[in-house]
């Protein structure tokens, strides 16, 4: 396997991330809101001290930093060795790829923020879906297509070889 064109994917989709949260920080103030199409979907900017959804926010910093710094390098670690590991295929390289830039993208808003920027806000009717950003969705978008990959492919297919 060529790594380096593969490892353009995950570092594209953070240069993305962090490229749009940086725009909506120098556009936006916290809680400020800009309708995109006035109803259902408008861009406001809101800072996640917490996890998926918001959840965790009860815990201490200091407990929230340690949780989600020893998760978030758990998870480079294995998505990573999977990413890089010889017989991946094409769409779990992919799939990886996604997961790692999002992942890295609101790593460094922890680090860096304490928080994860969110700006993505969308309404249907009555019903207001969280916010969140290019990362969340990078994520989401890869787990989507390795879970449909793991659920329709072979086991023997999906066992990448060591290096």
């Amino acid at each position: 396997m060529r790594r380096l064109p593969w490892l353009l994917l995950p570092a594209v989709a953070l240069a993305a991330d962090l490229a749009s949260k940086a725009w909506i920080l120098g556009t936006l103030r916290e809680g400020e809101s800009l309708p995109v199409i006035k109803g259902f979907f408008y861009l406001t900017l809101g800072f996640n001290r917490g996890a998926i959804f918001g959840s965790l926010t009860w815990m201490p910093e200091m407990a929230r930093f340690a949780v989600f710094g020893l998760a978030g390098l758990a998870a480079l670690i294995y998505f990573g060795r999977l990413f890089l590991a010889n017989g991946t295929s094409t769409l779990d390289r992919v799939a990886l790829g996604l997961i790692l830039g999002g992942a890295l993208g609101n790593g460094i808003d922890r680090l860096v923020r304490g928080a994860v920027v969110d700006f993505l806000d969308f309404v249907f009717g009555t019903w207001h879906y969280w916010t969140f950003n290019l990362a969340d969705s990078f994520i989401l978008v890869g787990a989507i297509l390795y879970g449909l990959r793991l659920l329709l492919a072979p086991k023997a297919e999906h066992r990448p070889t060591e290096n």
